[in-house]
């Protein structure tokens, strides 16, 4: 068999070469100082920030049972809520808006289950791991 040589660059070359940085091939190649990881959870951030908040069938039946509408305001900080507890690496999280209380999945962005504070008999909310007061 017979092997031939390439004199083909590398993708981390060809990449410094149109950023016009210096690579180094390594297991941390970096652009412009980030890698790739970084670079990539940055990206699936602003995915969410763009994304409001949608709400599940259960947590929508959850409104309309307990006479809860939101305003936009109290929308706007449910959404910014979700945002801190992403930023924070929590995956289900409580948000409290007002007298209400929201239990979001943060990796779906999707409210689970709602209700008004005065509604939660023992105060106890369980399988969170991560609270925001928005």
């Amino acid at each position: 068999m017979k092997v031939v040589n390439s004199n083909y660059p590398s993708i981390e070359q060809v990449t410094g070469q149109l950023l016009g940085t210096p690579t180094s091939v390594s297991n941390q190649t970096t652009v412009e100082g980030k890698t790739f990881a970084d670079i990539f959870r940055q990206k699936q951030t602003i995915e969410n920030i763009a994304t409001p908040v949608r709400f599940s069938k259960h947590a929508s039946v959850r409104l309309d049972d307990r006479n809860i509408e939101l305003s936009s305001e109290q929308l706007s900080r449910l959404n910014e809520g979700t945002q801190k507890a992403n930023a924070k690496g929590i995956n289900e999280s409580l948000v409290l808006v007002d007298e209400l209380a929201f239990i979001v999945n943060i990796k779906n962005n999707t409210v689970i289950t709602a209700m008004d504070q005065s509604e939660a008999k023992e105060n106890v909310f369980t399988n969170i791991d991560g609270a925001v007061i928005a």
